[in-house]
């Protein structure tokens, strides 16, 4: 799994690339979604009726192959809005793991903040995410660097988008800029593929507090959410744990009762 990102990236190069010949920014622009106000994940984050989770649907990852091939997006992110969550994130990745743009599309019959959840390199795909339904953009440090983090934010800014900058360590401090609205915590490094739940708590201290905070990956315990959050951590992404199951949207309902119960 080494280098994984590097390949991601390389790929996701050509595929912006290809991507705009098919489709111009003008077209884009002139989407029926381009116009609409997004929601607001902020918002959502710190509404206490709400469970803080960012439910994720996802086929499949480098990682661990196919997760689920047979999960309709339509269904199982019903069954996440219906059940208290706070956020979708939709994967549009197709060569690595499964999504599409059409994916994002389908999830936003949903009237709840949608992130989508991409390798975002180029402005054209901060167009893409506003013209297909996406109200919040992910940016990883991973494969960006701090300039370059800022103008994309910048840009997503422009468009009301909501940013999330994903983060795995110290060094990656430095891409957190005005510009952000939450940091993300990845449990998972980008470049092996390895899980260290630990990596939120050690990191939590050294973001800044105007920052909402949001925990990713290998969150599968409830107790784990309940750690986290008197931690501090407002968020929580989590897919492969419910995505995993025949039933995602089952799994979930079931995941939040259970939250439920050791946080009352």
């Amino acid at each position: 799994m080494k280098n994984i990102l590097e390949k991601i990236v390389k790929r996701k190069i050509e595929e912006v690339a290809e991507a705009k010949q098919k489709v111009s920014e003008a077209e884009l622009q002139r989407s029926s979604m381009f116009q609409r106000t997004p929601f607001s994940l902020k918002a959502s984050l710190t509404d206490k009726n709400k469970t803080g989770i960012i439910a994720e649907f996802k086929r499949r990852s480098p990682s661990k192959g196919i997760i689920n091939a047979n999960a309709k997006v339509e269904d199982v992110t019903k069954a996440y809005t219906e059940n208290g969550a706070s956020c979708l994130s939709v994967l549009t990745d197709k060569d690595f793991f499964g999504g599409s743009l059409e994916d994002l599309k389908m999830a936003r019959q949903n009237n709840i903040p949608i992130l989508r959840k991409d390798f975002m390199i180029d402005e054209y795909q901060i167009l893409e995410a506003c013209a297909n339904g996406a109200d919040v953009i992910l940016l990883i440090a991973a494969c960006l660097n701090p300039q370059r983090v800022k103008e994309l934010a910048t840009y997503a800014k422009q468009l009301d988008l909501e940013v999330l900058l994903e983060i795995h360590g110290d060094d990656e401090l430095a891409c957190v800029c005005d510009e952000v609205d939450f940091v993300g915590v990845n449990n998972r490094n980008l470049k092996t593929f390895e899980v260290d739940i630990e990596n939120s708590i050690r990191l939590l201290n050294k973001l800044p507090k105007d920052k909402l905070a949001i925990a990713e990956s290998g969150i599968d315990n409830v107790e784990v959410v309940k750690q986290l959050r008197s931690a501090g951590f407002k968020g929580f992404l989590i897919g492969e744990n419910f995505m995993k199951h025949e039933n995602p949207g089952e799994a979930f309902k079931n995941y939040v009762q259970q939250l439920k119960v050791i946080e009352s």
